[in-house]
């Protein structure tokens, strides 16, 4: 049994949205992570302009949990065009099967990185 155009055009126009969605949301991670590296080069400018010394400025770890967001939002973007072709073909197929790792990686490692960003608050106050 064939599927109408129309069904399958919604299909196709679904999947552009979910990835979509995706790339909004890696560069929300990307942008998190920017401004996690950007606020640990003020808080160490602003340690030496108060009279800190260099080593009392390079404490933390932020300045790599920056980092990490980064490069997790880039592979959230990556992941999310391979997960998009491959829903497409699917689509074309009509043989889709929902088993996308995507979410759970995503989660937990923005759990994990939240962990470590409040555990640094909390020992640098």
């Amino acid at each position: 049994m064939e599927k109408q155009p129309q069904k399958k055009t919604n299909d196709h126009l679904a999947n552009e949205r979910t990835f979509l969605a995706w790339i909004r949301t890696s560069i929300g991670i990307m942008g998190l992570g920017f401004v996690v590296v950007k606020f640990s080069m003020f808080i160490k400018q602003l340690t030496l302009m108060l009279g800190g010394t260099p080593h009392s400025a390079q404490h933390g770890f932020s300045s790599l949990i920056g980092i990490i967001l980064v490069a997790l939002g880039s592979l959230t973007a990556l992941t999310a065009f391979l997960n998009y072709k491959k829903i497409q073909k699917q689509i074309e197929h009509e043989q889709f099967f929902s088993n996308n790792p995507l979410i759970t990686v995503i989660t937990c490692g923005l759990i994990l990185i939240s962990a470590l960003l409040i555990w640094y608050l909390i020992e640098s106050t």
